[in-house]
């Protein structure tokens, strides 16, 4: 079945730096595209950045860009999310997001705090 496990997230003072890493198993991966949502405390799950099955295409939240930067390695069944800049505001619960025949899959999440 499918598997989606994050890993990667921790404390971070403003200003730093993390990667986050999705890995994935239990379908054709490198068919899909894979996106990255984050949750912060009391509010919405919201899209923070998207990429093609092959990496050609990517797409950020507003609220993100510039800053975020998502890739693959296909070959490592793998997705990242890497992140500069961190702002308290980053503060969340980031989740990776695969949409296979109308239907979402998501992993447990990797919590990202930003504190000085």
């Amino acid at each position: 079945q499918v598997q989606l496990v994050e890993s990667g997230g921790g404390l971070v003072q403003p200003g730093g730096s993390l990667r986050l890493s999705c890995a994935a198993s239990g379908f054709t991966f490198s068919s899909y595209a894979i996106s990255w949502y984050r949750q912060a405390p009391g509010k919405e799950r919201e899209l923070v950045a998207d990429i093609t099955s092959v990496g050609g295409s990517t797409l950020y939240a507003d609220s993100v860009k510039g800053r975020f930067t998502i890739s693959r390695d296909n070959a490592k069944n793998t997705v990242y999310l890497h992140i500069n800049s961190l702002k308290p505001k980053d503060t969340a619960v980031y989740y990776c997001n695969l949409r296979r025949s109308g239907v979402n899959y998501w992993g447990k999440g990797t919590l990202v705090t930003v504190s000085s």
